[in-house]
């Protein structure tokens, strides 16, 4: 018989936790709990049995009122198990307490599925395969892409790894500005979470150099069989000269025939869709849920 707790976060054994997010099918580096101790303003958990399938809860406050959302840098959440169904997902979500009267989260691909009693709506991910050699994956790049990468290098560009992760928030932070919701905080607690990953030897910078100038930039988290395109920053002179282009072709080049899934974190953005595709990266489909519980008198507190 299934039974779902709703645990509070100090009543969670993070070991069984992070052993169900190792051990799922649809494992992700968002789930685990050092992930969501970095990035959630507070989170508690949905927990089946003795932590056979588990659902982050991630929530903050406002006017009084509980709601869950997306943190940032952090592509999906959702239910991770073993043996995931759409039965299953309703049952997770069914048990979500009532307290949080709005929902406005991400699911990940392994919660793809149609409900009766739940709309979801689909969201796009790109996933590039790097187990065959760089010549193989090379040579299903665009054309465009392929030049684009040439262009950098004629120009005298240059790429450099371990560059200052300062380096990189402040390219993310200046050109986010204008199209994005992050914020100073967010900047600090991907930091901290890149500071505790680079010591384990499970994260990475990138920097694409022209004329000793940083013109783009990038985070890269690495997790079981996934490299996390964690964190970009593009200088607007960059993207005319390759340098984004040259900058993934040079990770792609380092860890090419490895067993390892490049993990674009997705975009619902047709231009950065058209942009990951043309490295050769296939769609995973996942999807989104908002809910909306709040007394009418309350639904300006989004505003």
């Amino acid at each position: 018989m299934e039974s779902i707790a709703y645990l509070l976060h100090q009543d969670i054994n993070k070991k069984k936790w992070d052993d169900c997010i190792s051990n799922a099918g649809n494992s992700l580096i968002y789930g685990y709990s050092f992930y969501l101790d970095a990035m959630a303003k507070h989170w508690d958990g949905l927990v089946m049995n003795d932590y056979e399938a588990v659902m982050p809860l991630t929530y903050n406050k406002k006017y009084g009122i509980y709601y869950l959302y997306q943190p940032a840098f952090t592509a999906a959440l959702g239910l991770f198990g073993k043996n995931i169904s759409a039965q299953l997902l309703t049952e997770f979500l069914s048990a979500v307490p009532a307290k949080f009267k709005y929902w406005d989260i991400y699911l990940n691909h392994g919660n793809y599925f149609t409900l009766k009693n739940f709309e979801l709506y689909q969201r796009m991910n790109y996933v590039l395969p790097l187990a065959n050699n760089y010549a193989g994956i090379h040579s299903a790049f665009r054309s465009s892409t392929q030049r684009n990468i040439k262009k950098f290098t004629q120009t005298n560009g240059a790429i450099r790894t371990a560059i200052p992760i300062k380096d990189v928030v402040a390219l993310s932070s200046r050109q986010s500005q204008s199209f994005s919701t992050l914020t100073h905080d967010d900047f600090e607690r991907v930091t901290s979470l890149y500071t505790l990953l680079y010591k384990q030897a499970k994260a990475i910078t990138y920097g694409a150099y022209n004329n000793e100038a940083l013109v783009a930039s990038a985070v890269f988290f690495f997790s079981g069989n996934r490299a996390y395109y964690i964190m970009v920053g593009n200088h607007p002179d960059g993207k005319t000269a390759g340098a984004s282009h040259a900058l993934i072709n040079a990770f792609i080049q380092d860890n090419a025939g490895k067993d390892l899934l490049l993990d674009f974190e997705g975009s619902d953005i047709h231009s950065l869709a058209f942009f990951y595709s043309s490295f050769g990266a296939v769609e995973e489909k996942s999807c989104g849920i908002r809910l909306n519980r709040l007394p009418k008198l309350a639904r300006l507190f989004k505003k």
